[in-house]
């Protein structure tokens, strides 16, 4: 059975077909590297940070703007928590289906555990609903046997800024329904429809 991962269930809302040709077809269409660069730099350093390794080397290879992004990080209040694993991989059932994705983090205080996920770009328009949002704090509430105080941590390198979601009863319900609703639609899923109004900017627009 699929593992659905956020990036799956967002392709689907936004374009059906989309969908059909990357996971289903698995045509895979080559995208510019370079706005990636960055965020992969950043990442790789915060594990290897966390981990306690050596990343001084690492550190010099840093451009100036990589670098201040860099020291913006390790200076967010939530890096300086407790650290318990980074780039760490969980999944869930909800329902019928399986969920999962990738953590960048997940730390604690005395009280709380803090799912982060670090964004040099701009994070969601919708943060709560996001399908990130849902799936990962859904797949660490499980991990933690739904008995820890959680939140999401989306911190906005590009702003300086955090945004957190606390998981509530309220929120969780409402997640599990989201994710039943949307795993339903792609499993019983005939016809993949093409969503014409994200065409313009879509890597698939050529031969959709």
């Amino acid at each position: 059975m699929d593992n659905f991962s956020p990036n799956m269930l967002k392709t689907f809302k936004e374009c059906p077909k989309k969908y059909y040709f990357r996971y289903v077809q698995k045509i895979s269409v080559p995208q510019k590297s370079a706005p990636f660069e960055k965020g992969k730099k950043i990442h790789a350093l915060a594990n290897y940070y966390l981990r306690g390794d050596d990343i001084s080397k690492l550190e010099k290879t840093l451009n100036k703007d990589e670098l201040a992004v860099w020291e913006s990080l390790k200076s967010n209040e939530y890096f300086q928590k407790t650290y318990i694993n980074s780039e760490y991989n969980l999944s869930c059932k909800i329902n019928d289906y399986w969920v999962g994705g990738r953590l960048d983090a997940l730390v604690k205080d005395d009280d709380r555990y803090y799912i982060l996920d670090y964004k040099t770009g701009s994070i969601p328009q919708n943060p709560e609903f996001d399908f990130q949002t849902i799936v990962y704090l859904l797949a660490a509430d499980k991990f933690l046997k739904d008995s820890k105080e959680l939140s999401f941590v989306y911190i906005d390198l590009k702003n300086n800024t955090n945004y957190k979601i606390d998981l509530t009863g309220e929120l969780r319900e409402k997640y599990t329904g989201q994710i039943t609703a949307i795993c339903k639609q792609i499993t019983t899923a005939h016809d993949f429809c093409k969503n014409t109004k994200c065409c313009k900017f879509c890597e698939y627009n050529k031969f959709c």
